[in-house]
């Protein structure tokens, strides 16, 4: 029986893949191995337990996001960190589970560190404080990172639906044990994510510029 040369980045683009198919529950270094024609002991060679892997596994997310950016340097602080959520977004959607995965993932290396570097020039000229660019880029990372978990959880896969979360079923639930506004509302959280997305993001970004935009140069960027 041929034996599969195993390296990280092959267990990675695995794991990613089977993401797909599994979930983040059912990706278990076993069910690694056995796509991969191996033993499961073969992959602690090269990930020590599941959360290294998941570490990995946000690692090659974000290079992927990252490549995937178009040019940003033109860009206002406003519209670059909208572009960058959106980005950000994009990618966690392209696998179940994905935002589950990348959160309280630590990325390994320090080449990430380049992105974020320049994202931190590009707030710094428009006359943001270091902190307080990495303040605002942390606001608008937990905004999209906890939307698009709920967002999942509700829709795993497009074109798939959890269920418990039929909106005609929740509505008249909830009007049948006298809760009028609750029913009125389920269209607005259980639908329509990719205008409530933008819609926060605008919220989010007028209260980065409430708040920590430097005074006078708020609208403009630099």
């Amino acid at each position: 029986m041929a034996t599969t040369r195993l390296d990280r980045t092959l267990v990675v683009d695995t794991a990613l893949r089977l993401l797909n198919d599994v979930g983040l529950e059912g990706l278990t270094l076993r069910r690694i191995a056995k796509e991969l024609n191996v033993q499961a002991p073969a992959l602690y060679w090269h990930f020590k337990n599941k959360q290294a892997l998941l570490d990995e596994m946000s690692t090659a997310m974000f290079r992927r996001m990252v490549a995937s950016h178009a040019d940003l340097d033109a860009l206002t602080w406003q519209e670059r960190l909208i572009e960058v959520q959106r980005g950000l977004r994009r990618t966690l959607l392209g696998y179940r589970d994905g935002a589950k995965v990348f959160s309280g993932s630590r990325f390994t290396g320090t080449d990430h560190a380049r992105s974020q570097e320049g994202h931190l020039r590009a707030f710094v000229a428009a006359g943001f404080t270091p902190g307080a660019a990495a303040r605002a880029t942390f606001i608008a990372f937990s905004f999209t990172l906890g939307f698009v978990i709920e967002e999942q959880s509700v829709e795993p896969r497009p074109g798939e639906r959890t269920s418990g979360y039929e909106v005609a079923e929740r509505e008249a639930r909830m009007a049948a044990e006298g809760y009028a506004l609750a029913a009125a509302v389920s269209a607005d959280l259980f639908q329509g994510y990719e205008e409530r997305f933008e819609e926060g993001l605008r919220a989010v970004v007028a209260g980065i510029e409430a708040t920590l935009a430097p005074e006078g140069r708020a609208v403009g960027g630099p």
